[in-house]
């Protein structure tokens, strides 16, 4: 008997079939002579649709919702369905013993494999390979240690429930909200609340005053001192006039050094990457979307084998892996690397909890290099700058913290105190790795102006308490008071993961989501809410709009998933919610102005067109509730060319019908098929017919009367 391996992906399986010996390739499946190695190709099977159910829903009816399947049904995915047929077909042969479940070591990929073994009706045993690295060494260790597949079945629960819940939501409201409003208004379980802290963050800045304030520093010839009101935290004055007094009254004065604190600090090396830090990290250093850094990292684990599994949540590493640390650093000493790993490899690692914690591990530990040997000239740059940031992380594991002495000074002159701070090195630690550069710093997007702290880069003469110092000169500084920033994609990722939104390989997708839909756009690194993103978090329930109830079932599907919760309860408050959030919709005596009318008018019923974004590019859509006028408001080039100078005519309706146009050459000509073809003897005629020297309007007016007349001759 023979084993049936479900890969994830083609090129999982590939791999799978060199390294375990299946080197029959057939068109869906590699075979050997222990296992047949095949393929899915992402979902096979999903949830089915409302109209699977009943016919009657294929038309959007809020009278409809909302629609509650008691029983949730499976539906074989149409467009990858000849894959499913090929696994099942191999799922029902009479010579294979097992399956082996080898899709992604996730909820995902649980979820996956056991839809496809649910719809085929599976009887047979089944194993799971859990794998976090796709090298050869990685994929033999895992064969030789398959878990029973029954390990496995609280997550695959979890991930159900995740996907039913997704489901019931997200489909109910969304089409409550189309119905009700006449507009295309997407809203689900995690990406209204995402939006809805988007829109908390503009009403900040909109209701935001700006007001200009003053700093004085002062300038004691070897250091720079902030001047500070007693008993405030920083020297902002809002009257320029009282420190323009006080710069009259201070300088040239004398001081005296009222207070020396020296504090010795240690900054311990960084945790190491999960999946959604190294997205905010290479959001802020190359600009990355968090989608783009998904994609580059799947490349570096599925096709170079050069990280662990990438959609993690662990900032940790499990204790079973400390003896392979080693082999890793090797594996990574060449190139700018190789100085920075050749002081570890001569002596043991030191392990501490910042780097080993199994309490801290749950289905993958955190990203870092493979033991795989590594050809910088084979990545492309946006390999080459994301492998870069986790390789200089986990040698930074491995060196010791940053040391460095913090000085703050008081000095006071003529009554009035001034505070300076300095920051000297003692030793460089895991910034060593890093060089002059550092990801470390706090996310700027959530910290306020600090005066304080803004000389600490200076460095401090020695002085004692009670040295006298000359204060030389008082500079005064105008500024403004800034509005919080609009969240880039790292903040946004920071802030989602603080609530519990989503998971690290979802939350990528959900940001995509909100821009596809055009609810929200990026502006250079920022994100920005459209004018329909702000409508629509007005139109949606309170409850849906902020991120504690979705925070709430987010832990109640890690529960399950851990086997502390109960599948039941979780379902039926999520049909019990989205009863309630259609019944809001449907309640509401709220209106929807569409944010993208144009000034182009239906040609069928007057009136205003709305651009919208489709899959073919824009479209202008009629607003009217019962007209189904759409058209592309992209430029149509038709086959037919223009007689005068051949370039092909733009294809264009109007009342009388189609018609193609050439601009440059005012030329007009109705279409009876509507198509834009003409053979070439009709061509010849249309070319003969403008070589005749007639004088002809300019009014397209008067150039359509023309034709139209034309063709009734």
């Amino acid at each position: 008997m023979k084993s049936l391996v479900l890969a994830e992906k083609p090129s999982v399986a590939k791999e799978i079939a060199r390294v375990m010996g299946s080197h029959h390739k057939h068109k869906s499946h590699y075979e050997g002579p222990k296992y047949v190695v095949t393929w899915a190709l992402g979902h096979l099977v999903g949830l089915a649709e409302p109209e699977d159910y009943d016919q009657q829903y294929k038309t959007w009816k809020l009278e409809d919702l909302p629609i509650m399947p008691g029983r949730m049904k499976l539906k074989v995915l149409r467009e990858t369905s000849h894959q499913f047929k090929a696994v099942q077909h191999l799922m029902k042969r009479d010579d294979i013993g097992e399956l082996i479940i080898a899709t992604d070591a996730a909820r995902e990929g649980e979820l996956l494999a056991r839809w496809v073994m649910e719809m085929v009706k599976w009887k047979k045993p089944f194993q799971r390979l859990w794998i976090s690295s796709q090298t050869d060494k990685a994929i033999r260790e895992g064969f030789a240690n398959l878990k029973p597949g029954s390990h496995y079945n609280r997550l695959y629960e979890s991930a159900r429930c995740r996907a039913e819940a997704d489901w019931l939501i997200g489909l109910n409201v969304t089409r409550a909200l189309t119905c009700k409003f006449n507009a295309q208004l997407s809203a689900g379980r995690v990406q209204t609340p995402t939006l809805g802290m988007i829109m908390d963050r503009e009403r900040e800045i909109r209701d935001f005053r700006s007001v200009e304030f003053y700093t004085m520093q002062g300038d004691f010839g070897s250091f720079q001192a902030m001047w500070r009101e007693a008993g405030k935290n920083d020297g902002r004055v809002f009257e320029e006039s009282r420190l323009q007094t006080l710069r009259s009254k201070l300088e040239g004065k004398s001081g005296k050094v009222v207070s020396v604190k020296k504090t010795e600090k240690s900054e311990p090396h960084p945790l190491a990457y999960d999946l959604t830090e190294l997205q905010r990290d290479a959001n802020k250093r190359y600009g990355f979307s968090a989608k783009q850094t998904s994609n580059v990292l799947q490349r570096l684990y599925e096709q170079h084998k050069l990280v662990t599994y990438p959609r993690t949540d662990s900032r940790y590493l499990s204790s079973d892996m400390t003896g392979t640390l080693k082999e890793r650093l090797k594996s990574v000493a060449i190139g700018p690397y190789a100085p920075l790993v050749r002081p570890l490899l001569g002596a043991s690692l030191p392990i501490t909890k910042r780097i080993v914690d199994d309490s801290k591990v749950s289905d993958h530990h955190a990203i870092i290099p493979t033991d795989e040997r590594v050809n910088l000239s084979a990545l492309s740059n946006e390999e080459r700058k994301l492998y870069d940031l986790i390789v200089r992380r986990f040698i930074a594991l491995f060196y010791p913290a940053a040391q460095y002495a913090l000085t703050a000074l008081t000095v006071e002159v003529e009554g009035e105190s001034f505070h300076a701070k300095g920051k000297t090195v003692r030793k460089l630690g895991w910034r060593e790795v890093y060089g002059q550069e550092s990801l470390m710093d706090d996310d700027d997007d959530e910290r306020e102006d600090d005066f304080e702290s803004r000389d600490t880069g200076q460095t401090l003469p020695d002085l004692n308490q009670g040295d006298r110092v000359a204060l030389k000169r008082c500079a005064i500084k105008n500024d403004r008071t800034q509005p919080p920033k609009r969240y880039t994609e790292a903040a946004l990722l920071a802030k989602m993961e603080k609530y519990g939104l989503g998971t690290p390989a979802t939350r990528a997708d959900i940001i995509e989501k909100l821009i596809s839909t055009d609810t929200i756009e990026r502006q250079g690194a920022s994100l920005h809410p459209t004018g329909k993103g702000k409508q629509l978090i007005e139109l949606v329930a309170d409850e849906l709009k902020t991120p504690d109830l979705t925070a709430e079932w987010e832990r109640e599907l890690e529960k399950i998933a851990r086997g502390q919760g109960r599948t039941e309860p979780f379902m039926q408050g999520i049909r019990n919610m989205a009863a309630q959030l259609v019944q809001t919709v449907k309640g509401s005596d709220a209106e929807y102005r569409p944010h993208n009318l144009t000034n182009s008018h239906c040609p069928e019923c007057g009136e205003r067109l709305m651009e919208r974004k489709g899959k073919q590019g824009k479209v202008l859509v009629c607003s009217g509730k019962e007209c189904g006028y759409r058209r592309s408001s992209e430029k149509q080039l038709s086959n037919r060319r223009c007689p005068q100078c051949h370039k092909k005519m733009e294809l264009k309706t109007g009342k009388a019908g189609k018609y193609v146009q050439c601009l440059g050459c005012n030329v007009i000509e109705m279409l009876e098929d509507g198509k834009g073809r003409i053979n070439k003897r009709e061509q010849q005629q249309l070319v003969k017919k403008y070589e005749r020297k007639e004088p002809a309007g300019t009014n397209l007016g008067d150039l359509l009367r023309a034709a139209m007349e034309q063709k009734e001759k």
